[in-house]
């Protein structure tokens, strides 16, 4: 169960076929459709005798949660954000600011064609005709006035809003994996390879804090410190958490999401950890940086981290 890290997870799984001499070449990745979300009717599957039935919005209750119920009940992803926010003090103030500099990156990023190399544009059709779709629609310019007015989302009195929490996207991401014979055999030229990769598990009421152990445990298995580290891609569920995260672990912000995160271009869930590793491959060849990591929280209570090395 890895929502948010699921086509992360599909890498390392991929990385793992081919390690074992299972599979040669593997296409790995995931897709997301948060805008087809359904809804469901509970208790309706024998009918109703009287009564109302109540709609439930798969985002919310159904979204990606995971813990076991019967230890922890239900959370949203929003309580955990603002658990995140009172537990490790990060304020309002801290969530916007992170917030808009997140989008001021995406922004900058766009305006530069910085994800034209990792974009497929697909043509769409519509009543005026066909256009091409090659630009991400997330982004929103903002500043510290615009979002101090927004009201707190999740909880009364809280700090996390529209604003300083992800949108909801729909993506589809992949990358190509293949063994170093094959890819000699076929004359592929390969990127990067696949140092290692970390899964971990907390509390749930805290998952945000979850890439914290993983890619603690993540730079121990590969024999590497944080300063080895050129490129950093860190899911950006929520404000409360990235801040948290960086501080505690004591990411360089000048190599952290250079080109922005989720608050500004969006959190896919299906397609998240492919994306954050597309970005980050694209972005450590043209930094020709050697190692980069990748690492998200997940709903239920993980943490994911991947490490790779830059081939040229």
């Amino acid at each position: 169960h890895c929502q948010c890290a699921a086509s992360l997870k599909a890498i390392s799984n991929a990385t793992q076929e081919i390690q074992t001499g299972r599979k040669e070449v593997v296409i790995a990745g995931g897709t997301e459709s948060l805008s087809r979300a359904p809804f469901y009717l509970k208790n309706a599957r024998y009918g109703y005798k009287a009564g109302d039935g109540v709609l439930v919005d798969s985002l919310t209750e159904a979204g990606p949660g995971g813990q076991p119920l019967s230890m922890y009940g239900y959370v949203s992803m929003g309580d955990t954000a603002e658990n995140v926010a009172e537990r490790f003090n990060v304020s309002r103030e801290d969530q916007d600011r992170f917030a808009v500099q997140s989008q001021a990156r995406c922004a900058a990023s766009i305006e530069n064609g910085v994800f034209k190399d990792e974009i497929v544009p697909v043509p769409i059709k519509t009543r005026k005709g066909e256009f091409m779709f090659d630009t991400d629609e997330g982004p929103r310019a903002t500043s510290m006035e615009a979002l101090a007015k927004l009201k707190p989302a999740f909880r009364k009195g809280g700090s996390v809003t529209a604003g300083n929490s992800c949108g909801r996207n729909d993506c589809a991401a992949a990358v190509l994996l293949m063994s170093a014979d094959k890819a000699k055999e076929l004359g592929v030229k390969p990127w990067a390879r696949v140092i290692t990769d970390a899964l971990v598990g907390l509390d749930p009421n805290i998952m945000g804090v979850g890439p914290i152990r993983a890619t603690r445990q993540a730079l121990k298995q590969a024999g590497l410190t944080l300063d080895d580290i050129d490129l950093i891609e860190l899911n950006e569920a929520f404000a409360s958490q990235s801040v948290q995260v960086i501080r505690e672990l004591g990411f360089d912000m000048s190599k952290t999401n250079v080109n922005g995160g989720a608050i500004g271009l969006g959190h896919p869930v299906g397609a998240t950890g492919a994306r954050l590793m597309t970005t980050l491959l694209h972005e450590l060849r043209k930094r020709k940086g050697r190692y980069g990591l990748v690492t998200l929280c997940i709903g239920g209570g993980q943490g994911m981290a991947t490490i790779v090395e830059a081939l040229y």
